[in-house]
């Protein structure tokens, strides 16, 4: 079976931004394809220093196919939990649908953002469709963190060249620990500005 997955990958790469665009599609809908978006990326960019549009349509076929394979993925397991309609009764599921209804899409972007493997990204967009997160919300979080972590990739690409996968292999886990850094702001910010709409007593 993994042999078959490298066979579709190189097809795939071989077609350039548009086979990226597949590979991103299948990749984010729930297929684990061997051939890692964020290497293809760099690579690409990498070669393509001489011309860096072709880079850059690259990096933006990444975030519509990304985008793309996620809310399928999400749409379907949104419209697979009807049962969560109802109200749930008092209780740990109510308490964890009302976190995540405030917060939980932070734990959708961290992992959009990163490329840190640990982050099951999967897992927190299936929970985000089932919990029926809104979907406009959730589409501003992917297209954000794809665009942020597919384009810098390129750009690292087109100013490092050759250089650029080492360099984000070396410092992976110090842009892994800035994003959730970020993302503790955004926490934070969030917390901040709920308190201040809640009315005085």
């Amino acid at each position: 079976m993994k042999a078959l997955l490298y066979k579709i990958s190189a097809v795939l790469v071989a077609y350039g931004p548009w086979g990226i665009f597949l590979l991103s599609v299948v990749d984010s809908v729930g297929i684990p394809l061997p051939a890692a978006m964020d290497v293809l990326l760099i690579g690409l960019a990498a070669e393509s220093v001489k011309a860096p549009h072709h880079a850059l349509f690259a990096a933006l076929m990444a975030v519509i196919g990304s985008t793309g394979g996620n809310m399928a993925l999400f749409s379907a397991a949104r419209s697979g939990a009807s049962w969560l309609k109802s109200e749930p009764p008092p209780g740990k599921r109510q308490r964890f649908r009302e976190w995540f209804s405030r917060y939980g899409l932070l734990t959708v972007f961290v992992p959009a953002l990163t490329p840190v493997p640990p982050l099951p990204l999967k897992l927190f967009v299936i929970t985000a469709g089932a919990l029926r997160t809104s979907r406009t919300r959730f589409l501003a979080a992917i297209v954000l963190a794809r665009s942020i972590r597919f384009f810098g990739e390129v750009y690292l690409g087109l100013a490092l060249g050759k250089d650029a996968q080492g360099f984000l292999t070396r410092h992976g886990w110090t842009l892994g620990g800035l994003a959730v850094g970020l993302s503790i702001a955004f926490y934070l910010i969030a917390r901040w500005v709920e308190s201040r709409r809640q009315p005085l007593p």
